[in-house]
């Protein structure tokens, strides 16, 4: 997919990797429908990417409808949906209902919301692309949170899911799937946070770049960290080993914390 003179929206847009998409996406010539719950901050990328800023809550489906519907009716039909919004939450089984309501609502539900908003219209005229940010959580697992590896795995089964029952209608689907990325949610809101993410984490540009060349070749994964590829792959080899590799390096990482 090419972006010059496409319609496109990205939701959580007003920071961190959703801002970075929406920019990448303007200086390839799309016209950029900026979303966020943070609308000041949604003003601010919309102002740069030279399009609209709309308020939006992903986890309510009837903001995602009217959010479509007010796209469509100012920009005309979307070619590209880009469903970025998430948060993190850490913990495990025992986290309260709350946490595990609130996190799912927005990421998973989001994109259920965003499908169910805008396929019909796509499907109506046989074209139309999904781009969701998920992470590497959703193909590998996320330590120490429980919460955030599940979400992801159900963030990328809808994909996957959609990329197979609507590819014949004209869908494509992509997902995103970066490790640590240097925004808010891996560095804090001092840039101060310890992770064992942050070695090998990238900007949140070279995931939009990264975007930008994942969509031109229509790749179900993108991958801004190639490595995930070959992770992936080993865990699908020899689970069992992979899962001991991944006890060692819970271990490691909750040393280096400390």
């Amino acid at each position: 997919m090419h972006l010059q003179d496409k319609t496109v929206v990205v939701t959580g847009a007003g920071h961190g990797i959703g801002r970075a998409l929406a920019l990448r996406f303007a200086q390839e010539g799309a016209r950029v429908a900026v979303s966020d719950i943070d609308y000041p901050a949604a003003l601010e990328t919309a102002e740069a990417a030279s399009g609209p800023a709309f308020p939006a809550d992903v986890s309510s489906e009837a903001d995602m409808q009217a959010l479509t519907a007010a796209v469509t009716q100012q920009l005309g039909p979307i070619d590209l949906f880009c469903s970025n919004a998430g948060i993190f939450i850490e913990g495990g089984v025992d986290a309260p209902d709350a946490d595990w309501d609130r996190i799912f609502a927005i990421n998973y539900r989001a994109h259920l919301y965003a499908a169910r908003a805008v396929l019909p219209q796509m499907t109506a005229r046989g074209e139309g692309y999904l781009l969701q940010v998920v992470s590497a959580a959703g193909l590998l697992t996320q330590i120490g949170s429980a919460l955030y590896a599940v979400t992801k795995h159900a963030a990328l089964a809808l994909a996957e899911w959609i990329a197979v029952e609507h590819g014949h209608q004209g869908i494509r689907v992509s997902c995103i799937c970066p490790q640590g990325v240097r925004t808010r949610m891996l560095l804090g809101e001092e840039g101060n946070k310890e992770s064992f993410l942050k070695a090998g984490s990238v900007s949140a540009e070279e995931v939009a770049e990264a975007a930008v060349e994942g969509l031109r070749d229509e790749r179900f994964l993108i991958l801004p960290h190639p490595e995930v590829a070959e992770y992936f792959r080993r865990k699908a080899a020899d689970y069992d080993r992979w899962l001991r590799g991944m006890r060692r390096l819970r271990a490691q990482s909750q040393t280096e914390v400390r």
